[in-house]
């Protein structure tokens, strides 16, 4: 019996089979926790119906988190099909391609900010609300991803990572708001990894390269690393943890400085 049984959870960010929230969702799957999934549009839902199925699930629906309808059709399916809800995972960021490429100032449109804070942090409160009711009288958990771009400046990360920023406050207030009602709330500030959201970084193949050299793991992470680290969070067994942010990055946070590394001597 894994550590997750009994437990449903309500994955919403899966967009291939390489998102982090894929990694999350097995996670939780393997240590018995029941699923249900959302897709951004009838394009994703082509390639998110056949994973929720992979892994058991029969309950995926359609959710743009800039849409309140949505969202509330969201929570009236969950509250129909499972009367109640333990987990919500929100693996949703988004900025506009350009404002995320070259300079920060020139780029930062206010269009671009609204955006960015709209989609990648705002929706983590608008589900909260929308999941609280469901949650009452269980052990609540709201689980969202972060980056170190959210308290360090990244080449080409830009607004994203003021979104970041805004996104780790989001966990902190929602925690002590919810926490009397028995729900925690935490984040993964994540290494980077190989996703569609994050092919739209400018430069991140450098970025995956440096954090291999650098990071104390000397290497990256993966879906599994954070999969693994976010089931934990969710659960019972991290029932005295809420508004946290864990670094799942190998180390490299925790980096001060390095040096080039010399070659070895045969």
């Amino acid at each position: 019996m894994g550590f997750l049984s009994g437990k449903r959870a309500f994955i919403v960010g899966v967009a291939t089979d390489r998102s982090i929230a894929w990694g999350i969702a097995q996670a939780m799957h393997r240590e018995g926790a029941e699923l249900a999934f959302s897709y951004v549009n009838d394009k994703m839902k082509e390639r998110v119906e056949p994973l929720a199925q992979s892994v058991g699930s029969r309950l995926t629906m359609p959710l743009d988190v800039t849409v309140d309808g949505q969202i509330d059709a969201a929570f009236e399916l969950l509250k129909r099909e499972w009367g109640s809800l333990d987990i919500v995972v929100h693996a949703v960021a988004y900025a506009p391609r350009e404002a995320i490429a070259g300079s920060f100032v020139e780029n930062t449109t206010r269009e671009a900010f609204r955006i960015a804070h709209d989609v990648s942090s705002y929706s983590l409160t608008a589900l909260a609300r929308g999941a609280a009711p469901l949650m009452a009288g269980r052990s609540g958990a709201l689980l969202t991803l972060s980056y170190l771009g959210a308290i360090r400046s990244i080449p080409s990360y830009n607004v994203m990572g003021l979104a970041k920023a805004s996104l780790e406050a989001n966990v902190r207030f929602l925690a002590a708001d919810l926490g009397p009602r028995g729900i925690r709330a935490n984040g993964i500030s994540a290494g980077p990894i190989k996703t569609l959201a994050a092919a739209g970084i400018s430069g991140f193949r450098k970025m995956l390269s440096r954090v291999a050299e650098v990071a104390p793991l000397r290497r990256n992470i993966t879906q599994e690393d954070v999969g693994n680290a976010a089931a934990f969070l969710c659960s019972d067994l991290a029932a005295g943890i809420t508004g946290e942010i864990l670094y799942v990055d190998g180390g490299f946070s925790t980096v001060g400085m390095s040096f080039p590394q010399e070659p070895e001597t045969p």
